[in-house]
């Protein structure tokens, strides 16, 4: 059986064994059972006898393995039988067989959860978290979480001040596992004032000194959403951050993989609360034989605790790690340099001299890196460093990676009246356009336009080149559309045209890699969890409906609010104070689409056939042809419609659901099948497909037809990364063998938690199919309409 063999014809012979005195033997057909039950569920009642009589017997080791084993059988026929003995052993007088016994109701209630609560199993639960045993409340508390995650509504753990207090006297003498059981659910309880969140935190902190890093930070985890509540002027504040960096800082003498989640923990941490951590920069400096994981997140937090009191120390290990032979953390000790530059304005100019410095070195990556970030210093600190252009120019021969020269065309097109030969440099650039990435394509374009407009009369060639080259010989529409709004803004008003490509950039953003403060207030109920190590909320990335539940810090008291800086809102702030995170519909729509969403004109409404838009031909009926209304007339109110069983979609307010209370469509549009994969290029496979979304589930319909003389079999399917991270849900199944001239239609469910890498364009989907003949590959471009939520609500103010 552990070695992979299939012995579930021995099954009557090994039930017969189960009457035996010898533990170790009984052990071993208890391990049978419980991996060849499911297949034998007839065969499995024989046994029910024999775990009835086991549950009473005088050896409590032996009842607890009869009740752990009733448990882990996952057939509906022998759950029935379990109840009686499950009761007895719940209320046994051995502790360990009452904190087995309240595992194996979770188990129970995940086959059954109908038959727990009508025998009062839950109850029975509730009762456990007062046991006198220390290890059966750890274990009562598991259980009762572990239901409430799978039915949030049902207010299971009704956590209050006196079962708080019975946990955390059953903290102090639990196992490991016990204490992390303890802990979680303790972060699921909302002290109710200031005073009381102090009073479990000061129970809590003894737990950081712990030698298991799993109750570390569990204990941080309690302590971080606690603190919350606390005022910042309490001593004890200030006592609490000084208690959680040793801990923190310990985690990182462990082995690599311990080092590289702790790491992950503490980027979060240091986002929502740096100061806990400001003096303690020196741990995060790499070591030579940190694996290159472990380096790159130190590098990380080391930019998040730059200040200016620790900026030099930073920048000396920094340019020192610039010299590495490894060449990703070379690239992003570079860009960390640029970081630090844009992050700490005192430290901007010995940024900028460490860069150049580095660019004297000639090593060809380290110089491509150095000017995409000079390229964004630039933007933090307009014409303040603009002396280093020159030595920049005198590197642009050994450019080879997309990024860096774009951002090299930026700085010539941005700083061309600075630089005597811009439309030479320009112009050796133009010369392989075609070969050229999207991404230098657009900015050559954007920057020779640019040229143009502050040095007319020597470039006008120049200038219709890369228009002529943009518009007609190119075949990315971005680039092309791109092209025609430059020339006609060229040709029609000249002056409008310099006021919009040379207008006022804005400041770049200190920090554009932070994570948005809702999600890390989530992410921070989360440490200590997968959750934290992929800095993704669980709904991200568990399917189905268990660990999904939203989480979020409790809400601050009224002396805290005082003290909060003016970037994160408190939550009880009144809606105006809050910033904009979604700009108002009338900046997204009225600007876009130039569409008058005010009241409706009195009058009777325009037919669709009748309406004068650019876009309508090309839509072919309409805008409101895509929507799947009628007329188009914007709503006088945002009250509910009478009728909800009429049809949705009638004009632009039902697309953005600002009218009903209904958040699904009745059916988005589906594209019809197109050949994907033609039979000539497949060897007689020919694939034709489309995409489509049902109530939150993406598709891929696909249809195969052998054209071939020979029959086809196994078949797997398999994507490349891509823009939204679109991967199979289920392996491509083909039930029978495709005959020749036999089309078989296949719907394959898709889901967006695969790898994920930008596209060009970004709707790409690199696709390999495999058979019994040979691996084909193709390529095809998703509507991007599939990844949008149906209940997604647009506020109508």
């Amino acid at each position: 059986m552990t070695v992979g063999k299939d012995v579930s014809a021995l099954f009557p012979d090994v039930v017969n064994c189960m009457q035996t005195d010898n533990l170790e033997l009984k052990k071993l057909v208890y391990l049978y059972l419980m991996n060849y039950a499911k297949s034998q569920p007839d065969m499995a009642i024989m046994a029910v006898n024999t775990f009835v009589k086991d549950c009473e017997d005088p050896n409590p080791l032996i009842r607890a393995l009869a009740v752990r084993t009733m448990g882990c059988i996952r057939v509906d026929k022998i759950t029935e039988y379990l109840c009686e003995p499950l009761r007895k052993c719940l209320k046994d007088e051995d502790p360990y067989v009452r904190k087995t016994a309240a595992v194996c109701v979770a188990k129970l209630h995940d086959i059954n959860a109908q038959l727990v609560e009508d025998q009062g199993f839950l109850d029975t639960l509730k009762d456990l978290i007062s046991d006198s045993n220390p290890m059966v409340v750890a274990n009562a508390a598991a259980a009762l979480s572990e239901i409430a995650e799978s039915h949030p509504s049902s207010n299971l753990l009704d956590l209050n001040p006196q079962s708080i207090n019975k946990l955390l006297t059953a903290l102090n003498e639990c196992t490991e596992w016990g204490q992390i059981f303890i802990l979680d659910c303790l972060a699921n309880y909302t002290p109710k004032d200031d005073r009381e969140a102090q009073s479990i935190c000061e129970r809590v902190t003894p737990r950081l000194s712990h030698a298991n890093s799993a109750v570390v930070l569990s204990a941080v985890k309690v302590l971080m959403k606690f603190m919350e509540m606390l005022s910042k002027d309490l001593d004890y504040y200030g006592t609490l951050l000084k208690k959680l960096a040793p801990p923190l800082v310990t985690l990182l003498s462990a082995e690599p993989e311990l080092q590289y989640v702790a790491l992950r923990n503490i980027n979060l941490i240091v986002q929502k609360r740096p100061e806990i951590l400001k003096h303690e920069m020196k741990v995060f400096f790499v070591k030579y034989n940190d694996p290159i994981y472990v380096k790159l997140e130190k590098l990380d937090i080391m930019i998040r605790l730059a200040s200016q009191a620790n900026i030099a120390q930073v920048l000396a290990e920094l340019k020192e790690y610039a010299t590495e032979v490894d060449v990703d953390f070379v690239r992003k000790a570079v860009r960390a340099i640029g970081r630090c530059a844009i992050k700490v304005e005192q430290s901007a100019e010995r940024c900028v001299s460490t860069l150049l410095d580095l660019i004297q070195t000639k090593v060809n990556y380290v110089v491509q890196e150095a000017i995409v970030v000079i390229k964004d210093i630039f933007r933090k600190y307009p014409n303040k460093y603009e002396s280093v252009i020159a030595t920049l120019c005198e590197n642009l021969d050994s450019l080879d990676e997309p990024e860096a020269r774009a951002a090299m065309i930026w700085i010539v097109g941005e700083y061309a009246e600075r630089i005597d030969n811009a439309d030479e440099l320009l112009e050796s650039f133009l010369e392989g356009f075609h070969d050229e990435s999207t991404q230098v394509q657009l900015q050559l374009l954007t920057a020779i336009v640019k040229l143009f407009l502050k040095k007319p009369t020597e470039t006008q060639e120049l200038v219709q080149q890369v228009l002529s080259l943009a518009t007609q010989d190119s075949d990315n529409p971005d680039l092309r559309d791109r092209g025609y709004i430059y020339w006609r803004l060229l040709s029609t008003d000249p002056v409008a045209a310099k006021e919009v490509v040379l207008a006022e950039k804005p400041l770049i953003s200190e920090e554009t890699d932070l994570i948005e403060p809702t999600l890390l207030d989530e992410l921070i109920c989360y440490i200590g969890t997968l959750a934290s190590v992929y800095h993704k909320p669980p709904s991200a990335f568990v399917e189905g409906g268990r660990g999904v539940v939203h989480k979020s810090l409790p809400p601050r008291t009224a002396s805290n609010e005082s003290t909060e800086s003016p970037e994160t809102a408190p939550a009880g702030a009144p809606p105006g104070e809050q910033p904009d995170v979604i700009p108002a519909q009338g900046d997204l729509l009225g600007d876009l689409l130039n569409l008058d969403l005010g009241p409706p004109v009195s009058g009777p409404p325009l037919a669709t056939s009748s309406v004068q838009m650019g876009a309508v031909d090309l839509l072919g009926g309409g805008l409101d042809s895509l929507i799947g209304g009628t007329n188009f007339v914007a709503p006088t109110t945002a009250a509910a419609p009478a009728n909800l069983g009429a049809p949705i979609g009638s004009g632009l307010s039902d697309l953005f659901d600002l009218t009903s209370g209904v958040g699904t469509l009745s059916g988005s549009y589906v594209a019809p099948k197109a050949v994907w994969l033609p039979a000539m290029k497949a060897k007689g496979l020919e694939i034709s497909g489309t995409f489509t979304r049902q109530v939150a589930s993406i598709s891929m319909d696909l249809q195969l037809t052998n054209k071939a003389l020979q029959v086809m079999t196994d078949f797997a399917i398999q994507f490349n990364r891509n823009s939204f991270g679109l991967a199979p849900a289920a392996p491509l199944q083909v039930h029978a063998p495709l005959s020749p001239n036999q089309t078989v239609e296949i719907s394959l469910p898709l889901s967006t938690v695969g790898s994920v890498m930008k596209m060009e364009p970004l709707n790409n989907l690199q696709v390999a199919v495999k058979n019994n003949i040979d691996v084909f590959y193709f390529r095809t471009l998703y509507p991007l309409h599939i990844l949008f939520v149906e209940d997604g609500k647009m506020g109508e103010s």
